[in-house]
């Protein structure tokens, strides 16, 4: 486990730390495609070959960032107009809700995730 910020920058540090404590890591899982990017960057400078040597998965989906990364990034696609949706429903609610002692707010809400496969993993 290794810590980033989102931003390839981030992913580049996590990448290089993680290398320092687990130089056979043969995986990883990024917790954005940006972040990825960036241990894409770092693999390379380090020698090491995706998918050959290491597997990199983002999240996100970010086409921008997904399909121009090399290799073309594998990721899982969370569908972001649906969580806007739910989101501004659940604000709604909220504020609808508000002066009523018996409205709860959900414990959360989970939307599905699909893994599109691309060249990185």
């Amino acid at each position: 486990l290794a810590s980033g910020d989102f931003t390839p920058e981030g992913g580049a540090r996590a990448m290089s730390t993680l290398l320092e404590r687990r130089p056979d890591l043969d995986a990883v899982f990024a917790a954005s495609d940006l972040t990825a990017s960036g241990a894409l960057w770092t693999l390379r400078g380090a020698g090491r070959r995706v998918p050959e040597d290491v597997a990199v998965v983002g999240f996100d989906d970010l086409r921008t960032v997904a399909q121009h990364t090399d290799p073309p990034l594998t990721t899982v696609r969370q569908d972001i107009e649906e969580m806007g949706r739910l989101m501004a429903r659940s604000l709604l609610d909220a504020g609808e809700g508000a002066d009523r002692p018996d409205s709860a707010a959900p414990d959360g809400i989970v939307l599905p995730t699909t893994l599109v496969r691309r060249a990185s993993a």
